[in-house]
């Protein structure tokens, strides 16, 4: 039988417990009432289990932050509903205070022993029990926030350490995403690149669609990311349904019948190069816990944690194009867009040592436009240039992957043909000659018409042994397509 509550006192000002939802399990109904009248005084949320048969399908549904249970209850034994907790590994950590009038020094061995957080004997003082309360509120969210915190610096570390050096920014992009999102266990998580100002952004990497690469959005429709770029802090909406931030869009969304599925939304701005250059957006839908401060921090701290590597894979980056680049301009012909002479006899002398050691084919064409001194004396200059860089183009539309096109003086070209006979060079040769004498150069007065003539060699050959003397051989051949009357093929 339970003891006989003592006159309620004053209660002493509001704690620190608002907001705390705190389950009693009691069979008592004025206990009941009266637990409940103090804590909500508190500012807690007080939920009662009077059957204590019902607790552990009441833990699941309430998720409350403490339990108030009674030891001795008629249908069931307060200290195995507590062992029952605790054999629960999501409630291990759960405060759980004991309430009982047995025997004070009985009842608290029992009651820790069996994995309570603290026991209060009946009848209790109210400031004491508030006290206890208190403590074990904080003492579980102090536990709380280590672990989170914990965790936290767990899954920075292991999204730092898939950041290698050797990854492109696009790739590093997609990793953040999809590792800030699976660590928070939100469905939608993208980056978004733009600047403060920006009338459009581009969306690099999306959780929600691996697949998708620079996509192009109107930032008016989403004030969050504006916001954020305009302040350059974080922007958190736990409801996107009332928060007076989307209230234009929300007409929008309503006037065209779109379905907007978001519920909660965090949008954090980054710097590089102490620029704004973008946001790391988070979302969660309808059935996903809300976002809030906390998602907030951990996700700030992984995408300033991660700028440094995507600054240095932007500088990779760069400086590989550079160097690509650079070695274009050293391996080209500015005017034709084809390999220049240098580039020729490096790729000629590589193809030819590779035909002597497997024992294969190579055929070399050079190619001499005929009479082109009339063009240049007749049209000018400019009308020449503009011939050579369409045929450079023609020629390269013509050839395979595997083969070369190089300009190798004045309107002579070359086309290396690797693994190619003499009899498919020739056929080929004529073919070309062909399609260039019927092809129109366009020009802004006329069309102009060319022909050329070509001369084939073909390795192994017993004359050849460098790349000199393999071009020797083809100018032999080009020298005879002239001398027999030009607009020829000649080996």
């Amino acid at each position: 039988m339970t003891a006989p509550l003592p006159p309620l006192p004053p209660l002493p000002p509001p704690v620190q417990l608002a907001g705390a939802k705190i389950l009693v399990v009691d069979d008592d109904p004025a206990l009941v009432g009266s637990l409940t009248w103090i804590f909500k005084e508190q500012g807690c949320q007080v939920v009662a289990v009077p059957d204590g048969q019902e607790l552990l399908e009441r833990l699941t549904e309430e998720r409350p932050d403490l339990v108030l249970l009674d030891i001795m209850m008629p249908h069931v034994d307060g200290l195995q509903l507590l062992e029952r907790i605790r054999n629960e590994p999501r409630w291990r950590e759960l405060p759980v205070l004991m309430l009982s009038s047995m025997d004070p020094e009985d009842g608290t061995a029992k009651a820790l022993g069996l994995g309570a957080s603290d026991f209060v004997a009946k009848p209790f003082r109210v400031r004491e029990l508030v006290a206890r309360v208190e403590s074990q509120l904080k003492r579980g969210r102090e536990l709380h926030s280590a672990r989170e915190d914990a965790r936290a610096r767990g899954a920075i570390a292991d999204i730092l350490h898939e950041l290698t050096d050797s990854l492109k920014p696009d790739e590093i992009y997609h990793i953040l995403a999809r590792r800030v999102a699976r660590a928070l266990n939100i469905s939608r998580c993208s980056l978004v690149l733009a600047k403060p100002g920006d009338v459009q952004g581009t969306v690099v990497a999306a959780y929600e669609n691996p697949m998708l690469r620079n996509l192009r959005i109107e930032l008016s429709r989403y004030p969050e990311i504006l916001k954020a770029l305009e302040t350059d802090r974080p922007v958190i909406v736990p409801d996107v349904a009332s928060d007076p931030l989307f209230a234009e869009v929300r007409s929008v969304w309503a006037k065209s019948g779109i379905p907007v599925p978001t519920q909660s939304v965090v949008t954090l701005p980054f710097r590089m190069r102490e620029e704004q250059c973008g946001v790391l957006y988070l979302r969660t839908v309808q059935g996903e816990n809300p976002l809030g401060p906390s998602d907030a921090q951990f996700a700030d701290t992984v995408i300033k944690a991660a700028v440094a590597a995507i600054e240095k894979a932007h500088d990779f980056e760069t400086v590989v194009s550079d160097k690509e680049r650079l070695e274009f301009l050293a391996s080209t012909d500015a005017l034709t867009g084809c390999l220049n002479r240098r580039a020729l006899l490096e790729v000629l002398d590589r193809e030819v040592d590779r035909a002597r050691r497997y024992n294969l084919v190579l055929t070399l064409m050079m190619l001499d436009i005929d009479h082109f001194k009339r063009i240049n004396d007749s049209l000018g200059h400019l009308v020449g240039d503009s011939v050579l860089r369409q045929l450079g183009e023609l020629l390269r539309r013509e050839v395979r992957s595997v083969d070369a096109v190089a300009r190798y003086g004045g309107e002579e070209f070359v086309v290396l043909l690797p693994e190619t006979a003499v009899h498919g060079g020739m056929i080929f040769a004529d073919r070309m000659r062909q399609r260039i004498a019927n092809y129109a150069f366009a020009e802004a007065s006329h069309p102009v018409r060319i022909t050329v003539s070509v001369g084939v060699a073909c390795f192994p050959d017993r004359t050849v042994d460098s790349p000199d003397s393999f071009i020797a051989l083809a100018d032999a051949a080009l020298y005879r397509a002239k001398a027999d009357g030009r607009n020829l093929v000649r080996q």
